[in-house]
């Protein structure tokens, strides 16, 4: 029988992006924003905490290996 692709597990896919976070995690959230007193505020009852995963683009390989080769054309051309 065959494990159907949703249950599989990657080493991945332990480290991905969640949107939900645990008590603590919050808490943590909201001190560093300064919303929340840990000596005074009761941790039960907390606001809601937004936790976006920020995405940036990747420079294209093509683009990265052109710079490479450029750099290397001027080291060579300052000897001479």
């Amino acid at each position: 029988m065959s494990l159907h692709r949703s249950l599989k597990t990657k080493p991945a896919g332990l480290n991905q992006h969640r949107n939900v976070l645990k008590r603590n995690e919050r808490v943590g959230k909201l001190v560093e924003r300064g919303d929340f007193d840990l000596e005074t505020d009761s941790p039960i009852g907390l606001v809601k905490v937004g936790n976006r995963q920020v995405v940036t683009k990747k420079p294209k390989k093509a683009e990265a290996e052109g710079a490479v080769a450029v750099e290397g054309e001027e080291s060579t051309d300052a000897p001479e």
